[in-house]
């Protein structure tokens, strides 16, 4: 009878879960959409805005630096080989 007992509680626990679960999702769901586009939001509204505010007529010029990058030819040993056929 204890059994039958036990089986029963946990059945009506993972029923009444699964029933909140689908009643309550949407809004949880909804939720956090809602705090994850405030988050982008915030981190969209910090690239748009400049740092320190230009005066009318104020000219800046941004320069880019030229990455002095140079190319490497030594990728490594080159190594002849033959194919061996039996």
């Amino acid at each position: 009878m204890e059994f039958l007992k036990i089986i029963l509680i946990i059945l009506l626990v993972y029923f009444g879960i699964k029933f909140l679960a689908k009643l309550l999702g949407p809004y949880i769901f909804k939720f956090i959409m809602k705090k994850a586009g405030k988050q982008f939001e915030k981190q969209f509204s910090q690239f748009q805005q400049p740092t320190r505010p230009k005066k009318e007529g104020e000219i800046t010029i941004d320069k880019v630096p030229k990455n002095k990058r140079s190319a490497k030819n030594d990728v490594g040993e080159y190594v002849e080989y033959e194919e061996v056929k039996e």
